[in-house]
């Protein structure tokens, strides 16, 4: 069978163009600059090289960065951190890099970002929007993923989908954006028995576990699309958590150049959507307090 590749650079390309627009009409409409302030805990070289990446795609659009780069830090003073991001008009989105050290609670420090400036959808309340069909930011891989999907038109609708990871920044938000595109979800992890047979029963398996290829080629069925979500180095080369689908697959992703670059052009999208609607509220605040003022006279 003749495999596609799911070409995550040409897709995150177009989206950068589409923001790199919203923000010229934003700052000549409002003459204001939009900014996103990026966290990193700890001395993860990955996660640093995965912020100096998201920084350059900032620029490239034309949002600026703030960057905390903490090499040690406590959960109550990250909190703090955020709380003060959090009272800053000037600050629309607010990224902390994940994982964070074992020695911080990760998801009190999530929950803590205000949730019209979570723009990587990582916090409860964001996620719990979401699931339900709300107005929300969507966690950016799974959003990318799901951007990935509707730029080739791939059909979600009445699909089985398997996916296979459960973290609540990954696998869970990915199961519930698909199961909101009406297709029948399997979450897969590590105390799954027959893994084999549940990816292979699936027309979209979607690999989110944090294991380089696990997940074997002769497992997928014929035809199905394959998302691989993983970035592993082994023996100094990057792989997914899929073995190279090629052969089997109708569409699948690389890795790179698949999952990566859309998550992070998501990531600039809602950044200038946090700017956006937070210039509207501001309007419509100044709007009442005016319409008060003329009262009271």
């Amino acid at each position: 069978m003749k495999s596609e590749i799911l070409d995550g650079k040409v897709v995150a390309k177009a989206i950068e163009n589409d923001v790199r627009n919203r923000v010229y009409d934003f700052e000549e409409n409002n003459h204001e600059k939009i900014t996103l302030a990026t966290i990193v805990v700890g001395n993860d070289q990955a996660s640093k090289t995965y912020v100096k990446m998201k920084s350059k795609a900032c620029k490239r659009v034309g949002i600026n960065t703030q960057e905390y780069i903490l090499p040690s830090f406590t959960t109550e003073g990250l909190i703090q951190i955020i709380e003060t991001l959090n009272e800053d008009p000037t600050i629309n989105g607010i990224l902390i890099q994940h994982p964070l050290p074992k020695e911080i609670d990760e998801k009190k420090c999530f929950d803590t970002i205000a949730i019209e400036k979570d723009v990587d959808g990582v916090s409860s309340k964001s996620f719990g929007k979401m699931a339900f069909g709300e107005e929300a930011f969507s966690s950016a891989t799974p959003a990318g993923i799901i951007n990935i999907l509707d730029f080739y038109n791939i059909n979600i609708e009445g699909k089985k989908a398997c996916v296979v990871g459960r973290s609540p920044i990954l696998g869970k938000p990915m199961a519930a954006m698909l199961l909101n595109r009406n297709a029948t979800v399997t979450i897969c992890h590590s105390k799954t028995k027959k893994l084999k047979e549940e990816v292979g029963k699936a027309d979209i398996v979607v690999c989110a576990v944090g294991k380089p290829e696990l997940i074997k080629k002769n497992w997928f069925k014929e035809g199905a699309v394959v998302i691989d979500a993983g970035y592993n180095y082994v023996n100094g080369k990057s792989v997914g958590d899929a073995e190279s689908p090629e052969g089997v697959a109708s569409f699948y992703t690389p890795v790179p150049g698949g999952v990566g670059p859309v998550t992070i052009a998501t990531l600039l999208s809602n950044t200038i959507t946090a700017a956006e609607k937070q210039i509207i509220k501001q309007k419509q605040n100044q709007n009442v307090k005016k319409y008060i003022k003329e009262v009271i006279k």
